[in-house]
């Protein structure tokens, strides 16, 4: 039984593919695009060298335009904060006198505890504050 090239590749893509998803490093994936095309080519009627010179190109064209921008990608920091990341930063009126021991503040619709980021900071009834960051269950403010 004699086996086509383009099946040849194909399977070379599929077994390029199994480390890309066992070890989420995308170049192996480029690697299977590249054989994928190869095996376009094979199916063509192209020969050994064409195809061998369109899984390299492939593969290289896709490892140069691809990592920069999945590496810029990763190191932008994300458009959006939920949880208690989205809380820093946003505005609460307090409730309870705030001190540095305790009080309360109305923050997104909720009370909270909270306490002030600074010792010699106090916050009456009314005032608005900062959330500097979220200790546990309590608020920091200033």
């Amino acid at each position: 039984m004699d086996i086509d090239a383009w099946v040849w590749w194909l399977i070379g893509a599929v077994g390029l593919g199994i480390p890309l998803v066992l070890t989420a490093m995308p170049e192996f994936g480029m690697f299977s695009a590249g054989a994928v095309a190869a095996a376009v080519v094979a199916a063509a009627g192209g020969g050994v060298v064409a195809q061998v010179l369109v899984f390299v190109v492939a593969s290289v064209a896709l490892i140069a335009v691809v990592r920069p921008i999945a590496a810029r990608h990763r190191s932008q920091q994300p458009g959006f904060a939920s949880g208690v990341d989205a809380l820093k930063g946003r505005q609460a009126t307090v409730v309870e006198r705030v001190d540095s021991t305790g009080g309360r503040i109305k923050l997104a619709g909720e009370i909270w505890s909270a306490r002030s980021f600074d010792e010699s900071l106090v916050f009456d009834p009314g005032r608005q504050v900062d959330v500097v960051e979220i200790d546990g269950a309590t608020a920091v403010v200033m």
